[in-house]
């Protein structure tokens, strides 16, 4: 009777103990992920400024979508303004401006893929090839300067550059015996101008993220190349290019996520009465209708629009990607 008793007592014990431990297993993973927290306390510093600029510039406005589906009234405010639906959405696609937007938005902007993004991988490559770090750093700098200036000041170099009166480009012509050229009230150079404007202001910036993919690339593959015999044109098709294609991957979708975004401030100077049907874009006609029109409600919803827009481009691209056996963004 003794041996069951205790045997009893033990089996109770035994139960205590793992009923117990539950809760000290989770208050201990608690205590580890404080800790955790603490130690690294300087990273979610560094991380808090840009949680907030998130938080107060992309996600609360977020609710404020909800104005594309009323007649808003600013004296109303959301709660007291009339619920419309998709009445905006129809007025957008019913407006015989719609195609030329969308011409206009998706030509600016697939130039600008095929022409501009290719190039920071290219430029990477290139910096990353020079051998002396000093004249290396120096092109750094140089190429990174336009990306710190205005669009006023790329418009007035442009304008300086281009035009037929003061443009040193139409003089330098005009003294070789040839005619000028209205570059900035010509429709057909329209496109072709944003986007060497963006190539010289934004080139050498895109470089930043490939040269970080490029320094990643592991030396021992470039001196087993060297070994093997192979040229500098060689290591960079078979080692670098494989080696920053994640990279570039991943960034082509990004960039397809702002399929339907043109630089509003760009086309916004750059726009004039002459050239207005190849410029006024999703994000013109957005400003002229939701700001100088006060119709808030249109505006919101073509922003709305774009939105959709560039999510479908980034599921498609993405679904795509990941089809053809390499990872995407989700």
């Amino acid at each position: 009777m003794q041996g069951k008793e205790k045997e009893i007592l033990n089996t109770n014990k035994i139960a205590d103990q793992s009923a117990a431990a539950v809760p000290f297993s989770s208050r201990s993973e608690k205590d580890r992920l404080l800790s955790k927290i603490i130690a690294n306390r300087f990273i979610y510093l560094l991380i808090l400024p840009g949680f907030i600029f998130f938080l107060v510039f992309k996600l609360f406005p977020m609710w404020m979508l909800l104005i594309a589906f009323q007649d808003y009234s600013p004296f109303s405010g959301i709660s007291g303004s009339e619920w419309v639906g998709f009445a905006h959405f129809s007025e957008l696609l019913g407006d015989p401006k719609f195609f030329v937007l969308l011409r206009n938005t998706l030509a600016i902007n697939l130039i600008s893929l095929i022409f501009f993004f290719p190039l920071p991988i290219v430029l990477a490559i290139m910096l990353n090839e020079v051998r002396h770090e000093w004249f290396k750093k120096l092109n750094q700098t140089i190429v990174y300067l336009p990306h710190f200036l205005s669009w006023i000041v790329i418009v007035s170099m442009t304008f300086f550059v281009l035009s037929v009166d003061v443009g040193f480009l139409n003089k330098l012509m005009v003294n070789l015996g040839m005619n000028s050229i209205s570059f900035l009230s010509e429709p057909q150079y329209f496109w072709g101008i944003l986007t060497l404007q963006n190539i010289w202001k934004e080139a050498g910036w895109g470089t930043i993220i490939f040269l970080a993919a490029i320094a990643a690339v592991d030396t021992q593959q470039y001196e087993a190349a060297v070994i093997d015999g192979a040229g500098r044109f060689k290591q960079i098709w078979h080692i670098t290019l494989p080696a920053i294609r994640p990279t570039i991957v991943i960034l082509l979708i990004l960039r397809l996520g702002h399929i339907a975004d043109v630089g509003f401030e760009q086309v916004l100077l750059m726009m004039n009465p002459l050239v207005h049907n190849v410029a006024e874009v999703f994000d013109t006609y957005s400003y002229t209708l939701g700001i100088l029109q006060g119709n808030v409600s249109i505006g919101t919803a073509v922003g709305l629009f774009k939105g959709v827009v560039g999510f479908i481009f980034v599921w498609s691209a993405n679904y795509t990607v990941k089809k053809l056996g390499h990872e995407g963004i989700y």
